[in-house]
């Protein structure tokens, strides 16, 4: 993927502008964080219950206004929320969507999936294997395959939140992302950089692509074995990812399975936000002392999704 430009960015935010929903800011609350002002961007309520909304509505439009949307229409393969967000994005034109999701994905996401008129096909155990059936898929039909985050115009939708952050909080110093394959975080990384705001980059201690990839200085494959694999689970970082990871010098830090489990349940205790393990990874990074702010440091930490069986989290 090539890295999004802040140009692509302000042009997907012109490209999207109403027809996805402005990020809502919240305060985390006095002394949740040691006394570090610390604000949530709570795009879970984004549409289909992810960030993934942003770069579908760009991609889709992108292609309508360029002429380039085929008959057959879209394809993509996701851990789940990406699928969410172009069979969205597909259903506001009446165009068709085939995902791909691995056997493993949460019955809440596939259950999303066919409610939005999605043609939902599960295919092996992990994103890679539903991205190479999804790709037999694109060649047989001529549909146009779109992708979870190795893509310009997605990474660049997703990178619209960070304007939203910024119009909102303008003395920000830094957003705290949880990073898959790299579409959210190329994104607002590049929005950041032009704002002079920071990124901590954070990732599960056994789902770290992007970690992986900053260490040997080009992306590799990684074991793919994390609580929140389901969003997370992306074996290999983005060139794109990790070329902005290497220009914005970018924090990258990893947190246990037990970090998240306990920062998700956290939210829900203490501000009743059921939230996926993706969104708790990005919380956790501060819970766990994983990233210690500096005094006076201003904090936004993304919870990026929502899209999760809250059926765990209720204490009997």
């Amino acid at each position: 993927m090539s890295a999004p430009s802040y140009g692509d960015v302000k042009r997907a935010k012109d490209r999207i502008a109403g027809h996805t929903r402005p990020v809502a800011l919240a305060p985390a609350g006095p002394g949740a964080f040691d006394g570090t002002e610390v604000w949530l961007a709570c795009e879970f309520m984004q549409h289909t219950g992810s960030f993934k909304a942003r770069g579908a509505a760009n991609f889709t439009a992108a292609h309508l206004e360029s002429g380039t949307m085929p008959e057959a229409g879209l394809v993509i393969a996701s851990g789940g929320n990406a699928g969410l967000a172009c069979a969205w994005a597909a259903a506001q034109h009446g165009i068709p969507a085939a995902v791909f999701l691995p056997e493993t994905a949460p019955a809440v996401k596939v259950d999303g999936l066919r409610a939005l008129g999605a043609d939902v096909r599960q295919v092996g155990s992990e994103y890679a294997e539903a991205l190479d059936a999804s790709r037999q898929y694109a060649a047989t039909t001529g549909a146009l395959q779109s992708h979870a985050y190795d893509h310009p115009l997605i990474a660049a939708g997703a990178g619209t939140l960070l304007t939203e952050i910024r119009a909102g909080l303008p003395e920000v110093d830094t957003v705290v992302v949880a990073v898959g394959g790299g579409g959210l975080f190329a994104g607002v990384t590049a929005a950041a950089e032009y704002h002079g705001v920071r990124v901590v980059a954070v990732e599960p201690e056994r789902c770290r692509a992007l970690n992986a990839a900053l260490g040997a200085g080009r992306p590799v494959d990684m074991a793919v074995d994390s609580v929140a694999a389901d969003s997370l689970g992306a074996r290999r970082a983005s060139e794109g990812a990790l070329r902005w990871a290497q220009r914005a010098g970018v924090t990258s830090v990893l947190v246990s399975d037990q970090a998240i489990v306990t920062a998700r349940q956290a939210l829900w205790d203490d501000r009743r936000l059921a939230v996926e393990h993706g969104a708790a990874t990005a919380v956790a990074a501060l819970t766990s002392g994983a990233y210690v702010p500096a005094d006076g440091e201003r904090v936004c930490i993304v919870l990026c999704g929502a899209n999760t069986d809250p059926s765990d989290l209720v204490r009997l």
